[in-house]
């Protein structure tokens, strides 16, 4: 990168259950909570000198249209003339505006940017097209809370519109990762996860959300999604999503989920004029494609891509961050890159098969997660990754600033 880039704060809502605790708040206000926490933990920082407001959101069908970063901005509190622009690279979307700040940045094309990502997976609507013919009858109700929906016939024969399941399957068995091994990496995220929450390991990022129902108040402080109770022998009880035969499951996937994740990155002219203080620094994202059957693979060939324009080898990262869409994928894309099953520095708090995974924000979540992790441990290097819906995958490299 040209320009150095940091990573000044960042701020997460917690996570929460399909219909639990989250469903409650519109996407829009949503996407708005660690905006105006970032802000009022930043109080000397005038809203009016951000560049740019960037939010990733993949299903953008109900509350999240018509740009939800633009309406974030606004429920936020910040000033009319800061603009905002919502990206879409499905689960990595979150990632995808991270990215997409710092290479701004990074051009001397802004110097102050918000960047991060936002999902209601609990209130994606379901929606209906209308009739290609006069009093047509053909019209299928269509559920945008995960997958495919419309799909073009042509995009069916060439490459298959299997859904995310479908494709981890195709992945467990073209690199031989059998059931055992998903639940063992299962057991293992959530217990990580909850060893996490016990030892504080998420306190830097995480921000209270106030819910509403009725008269009634609630005060959201924790991620929903861990399963503390969680044991190999339940988890070898789940009957496979897929049939017999097959080897994924409710438990060795992660949610379906509610949150959204806001980072402030800067420039260093940028971190001196506004008192800023760097968490860590931004030096690159690379992104590549897969074959969508096996989408889960994608972030092999986004690291390998990254290392090598980097300089880097996989010893050199410290932590790594492979979102957990299903422990199929995550352990063909370890195995792949050389790493144990059970690899320390890997998901070390756990992953989106305990915490969630909430599309849009997810890759936000992973980068704000490494980011304070350099701080907390000591640590010099991360790498962070997701595989992507339709065939891709995304990998940002960190540094400790």
């Amino acid at each position: 990168m040209l320009n150095d880039v940091f990573i000044c704060a960042a701020l997460r809502t917690p996570f929460g259950r399909h219909g639990g605790a989250l469903a409650g708040v519109r996407t829009d206000d949503l996407a708005a909570l660690p905006i105006r926490a970032l802000m009022a933990r930043h109080a000397h920082l005038d809203g009016a000198a951000l560049d740019e407001v960037i939010l990733g959101c993949a299903n953008q069908a109900g509350e999240d249209n018509r740009n939800v970063a633009r309406m974030a901005v606004l429920l936020a509190g910040l000033p009319v003339s800061v603009p905002a622009v919502t990206v879409n690279r499905l689960c990595a979307s979150g990632l995808e505006a991270v990215g997409q700040a710092a290479r701004a940045i990074a051009l001397g094309e802004a110097d102050l940017v918000i960047a991060g990502g936002v999902e209601s997976m609990s209130r994606a609507p379901y929606v209906l097209a209308k009739a290609e013919s006069g009093y047509g009858r053909e019209q299928k109700l269509e559920d945008t809370t995960l997958g495919w929906r419309f799909v073009n016939p042509r995009m069916q024969e060439m490459y298959g519109t299997d859904s995310m399941a479908q494709t981890a399957e195709h992945v467990a068995r073209g690199h031989c990762i059998d059931r055992e091994s998903q639940d063992a990496y299962a057991l293992r995220s959530q217990q990580r996860a909850a060893k996490a929450q016990g030892d504080n390991e998420f306190a830097d990022e995480l921000v209270a959300v106030v819910t509403r129902h009725g008269r009634d108040t609630h005060t959201v402080t924790v991620d929903e999604g861990p399963r503390p109770e969680t044991t190999s022998a339940k988890l070898a009880a789940l009957k496979p999503i897929l049939g017999a035969d097959t080897t994924i499951t409710a438990g060795n996937a992660s949610g379906i989920n509610d949150g959204a994740c806001a980072l402030l990155l800067a420039s260093a002219p940028a971190v001196a004029r506004h008192a800023l203080e760097p968490i860590a620094r931004v030096r690159g994202m690379v992104a590549s494609g897969v074959e969508p059957r096996t989408m889960g693979i994608g972030p092999v060939p986004a690291i390998h891509k990254l290392l090598a324009r980097l300089g880097w080898s996989i010893c050199d990262a410290d932590r790594i961050e492979i979102n957990e869409a299903f422990a199929a994928q995550v352990l063909a894309c370890t195995r792949a890159l050389g790493l144990a099953d059970a690899a320390d520095h890997v998901n070390a708090n756990g992953g989106a098969i305990a915490l969630g995974h909430p599309l849009g924000a997810s890759g936000a979540r992973l980068a704000a997660t490494a980011a304070h992790a350099l701080r907390r441990h000591g640590e010099r290097r991360a790498i962070v990754s997701l595989c992507v819906g339709v065939g891709q995958g995304l990998a940002l490299a960190l540094e400790r600033a």
